[in-house]
């Protein structure tokens, strides 16, 4: 999943579980991103390892942003850069294909 150009948002605290299903799209490879700050601000080795050592684990990591404009543009960043990781981010000339035509492709 780390490589897809997905990004997870949690805006603001609605209870706990907002923690617990980040956790699990961060620990799933997602990009996460809190619009309040986690109650782990008073350990630094901790935070570093939410917001920097996860990524290299798991390919997902937190980041706490309150900016509503910023947190946007941060997950909108993001996505660009998976989506040049894998080739998707030039425009291309679209062609639709009827039936015929895919069995083709899956042929060759």
């Amino acid at each position: 999943i780390s490589d897809l150009p997905a990004a997870g948002s949690a805006p603001e605290w609605m209870s706990e579980k907002a923690i617990s299903i980040g956790q699990y799209f961060v620990a799933s490879g997602v990009y996460t991103v809190f619009g309040v700050s986690l109650p782990v601000s008073g350990a630094p080795r901790f935070q570093n390892y939410l917001f920097h050592d996860l990524e290299k684990l798991y390919g997902g990591m937190w980041d706490l942003v309150e900016d509503p404009y910023e947190h946007a543009r941060k997950m909108i960043d993001h996505i660009d850069k998976k989506r040049r990781a894998l080739g998707i981010d030039k425009k291309r000339e679209r062609v639709l294909m009827d039936m015929a035509d895919r069995q083709k492709l899956e042929a060759a």
